[in-house]
C-alpha cells in the first residue's frame, strides 16, 4: 500500500498510469464520486492485491470464495463494488486476497438511523456494532431513541456481534453530570440499572454492552470501577461480551501532554476490550486544531503499556471534520461538524489547497466565505488516509487488539481499504474473546 498526495495538474488518469493500476480500482478503493474534483494536497491511498481471480463462467461468489481459501465476507471487503451487484461477469477481475499479517477486530459505533444500505456496505468490515441508542436516566431506567431491530438483524446475518452501547450522553453529546453521580453513588439504582440493562440486551437479541464513559476521574474512577465490577460480573454470568470506551482526554498544555493516570488496568480486567476513542459531536467549542494527535496519543499509549496489558485494548478513530470561523473568540466561536466527503468538497468549491500537520499527522486547509459582507476566513481540519494509517500505525506498534471506529453513519471507503489492507478482520465469539 502507498499514499499518493494529489499535486497541481493531477488527474485520476496520471496517478493510475504512474501506479500502473486500474482506473476503476483507484475509483473505487478511495470512494471517489466525483474524479474531477481532486483537490491538490488530498490523499489517495493505492493498494496492491497480493492474488486476484478472473471470473468464469459459471462462477458465482460463493464458489470463488470457496476456491480460493477465503470467506465470502473476504470476498466482498476486498471488492466493495459487490455490495450494490446482483451480478458478475467473465472476464472481470476480482480481489482475492492481500498481503495482509495483523489480525484485528473492529468496532462500529452507529446511531439507530444509520442508511441500512450504508451499514450493509459497512458490516462485511466489523467484528462488533455498536448501537449508540441508549441512555439511562437518574432512576437506573433505559431511554431509547430509536427502532433498532433492524441493525440487530443485518449484524447477525453478516455475523457481526451486536452490543447496546449505553452512556449518560444525549445524541448529540450533552451530559447530565448529576445522573451519572446519582447512577454511582446509589447502590439500589445502580443495581436496577445493570437489571434494565440485561433485560434489554436479552429482549432485543443483543450479544453484549459497551459502556461508554465520559467523565471519569482520579476522584470519581473508584465508583465506576465499583459499578464496572458489578456489571462485569452480570453480564459474564450470562454469557455476554462487556466493552468499555473512554475518552482519554489527552491535552496539550503549553507543548506539555496531560491525562489522567487513571487505574485503567482494574478496568481493563473487568472487560473483553477497552477501547480509547477521542470521540467527537456535531459542535466544537474548543480552539482551532488537529481533530486527532498522533503525538499525543503515543504519549498516553506509553503510559498505558506500562501499566497493562495491551492484548484487549483497542484504538479508535474520529471520522469528521470541523470548520471554524476565524478569528476564534473563546466563548462564543463554535466549529461546525463535517463529513470527510463534504470537507473534500468545500475545499475544491473554494480552490483550497490541503496541508498537513507532521506532528498531529492531520490535514487541514483555509478558505474565505465573502457570501455577506467582507470575505471571511475559515480555518478546517479533518482526517485523512494518512492519519488513518498513522492510527493504525499505532495499533501495530503497541500491539493492540482491534480499531473503532466513530463513527459508522456516513461511509468512507478509504478507512475500510486502509483497514482492510493491512489487517485481517477477525470475527469473534463471546467464548473467544
Amino acid at each position: 500500500m502507498e499514499i499518493y498526495v494529489v499535486q497541481p495538474g493531477d488527474s485520476i488518469e496520471t496517478i493510475a498510469k504512474k501506479y500502473n493500476t486500474s482506473l476503476t480500482r483507484l475509483i473505487e478503493d478511495n470512494g471517489l464520486d466525483n474524479t474531477r474534483a481532486l483537490v491538490t494536497g488530498q490523499a489517495l491511498v493505492i493498494l496492491f492485491p497480493e492474488q486476484i481471480y478472473t471470473v468464469q463462467e459459471g462462477d458465482s461468489l460463493v464458489s470463488i470464495a470457496t476456491a480460493n481459501g477465503i470467506t465470502l465476507l473476504q470476498l466482498l471487503r476486498n471488492n466493495p463494488s459487490l455490495y450494490a451487484r446482483d451480478y458478475i461477469y467473465p472476464g472481470e477481475t476480482l480481489i482475492i486476497r492481500y498481503n495482509s499479517v495483523n489480525n484485528i477486530t473492529t468496532n462500529g459505533y452507529a446511531y439507530s438511523f444509520i442508511d441500512r444500505n450504508v451499514l450493509k456496505k459497512t458490516l462485511p468490515y466489523l467484528s462488533f456494532l455498536s448501537v449508540f441508542n441508549y441512555r439511562t436516566t437518574e432512576n437506573g431506567s433505559i431511554i431509547t431513541y430509536g427502532d433498532d431491530s433492524e441493525l440487530i438483524k443485518l449484524a447477525n446475518i453478516y455475523h457481526t456481534i451486536p452490543l447496546l452501547m449505553i452512556s449518560s450522553l444525549s445524541p448529540l453529546g450533552e451530559l447530565d453530570i448529576e445522573l451519572v453521580y446519582e447512577i454511582l453513588l446509589n447502590e439500589e439504582k445502580n443495581t436496577l440499572l445493570i437489571q434494565n440493562i440485561l433485560d434489554t440486551v436479552q429482549s432485543k437479541g443483543f450479544q453484549g454492552v459497551n459502556v461508554l464513559i465520559s467523565i471519569i476521574n482520579m476522584t470519581n474512577q473508584n465508583l465506576y470501577i465499583k459499578f464496572l465490577t458489578k456489571l462485569s460480573n452480570a453480564l459474564k454470568q450470562g454469557g455476554y461480551i462487556f466493552i468499555v470506551t473512554m475518552n482519554p482526554q489527552i491535552k496539550d498544555e503549553n507543548g506539555i501532554v496531560t491525562f489522567e493516570k487513571l487505574d485503567y488496568n482494574s478496568i481493563s480486567q473487568l472487560v473483553n476490550q477497552l477501547v480509547f476513542i477521542q470521540y467527537v459531536w456535531g459542535v466544537n467549542k474548543q480552539p482551532p486544531g488537529p481533530i486527532s494527535s498522533i503525538m499525543m496519543m503515543r504519549s498516553f499509549l506509553d503510559y498505558i503499556k506500562s501499566t497493562l496489558s495491551t492484548n484487549n485494548t483497542s484504538l479508535g478513530k474520529p471520522l469528521i471534520g470541523y470548520d471554524w470561523k476565524l478569528p476564534y473568540i473563546p466563548g462564543k466561536s463554535v466549529a461546525n461538524a463535517m463529513t470527510l466527503d463534504s470537507t473534500l468538497m468545500l475545499a475544491h468549491d473554494n480552490n483550497a489547497v490541503i496541508e498537513f500537520d507532521e506532528a498531529s499527522q492531520t490535514p487541514f486547509f483555509r478558505y474565505y466565505n465573502s457570501s455577506i459582507g467582507l470575505p471571511t476566513e475559515h480555518i478546517v481540519w479533518f482526517i485523512d488516509t494518512r492519519s488513518i494509517k498513522a492510527l493504525d500505525d499505532l495499533i501495530i506498534e503497541y500491539n493492540l487488539a482491534g480499531s473503532g471506529i466513530w463513527n459508522i453513519n456516513n461511509y468512507n471507503q478509504q478507512l475500510w481499504s486502509i483497514i482492510n489492507v493491512r489487517f485481517n478482520i477477525t470475527r469473534v465469539t463471546p467464548d473467544l474473546l
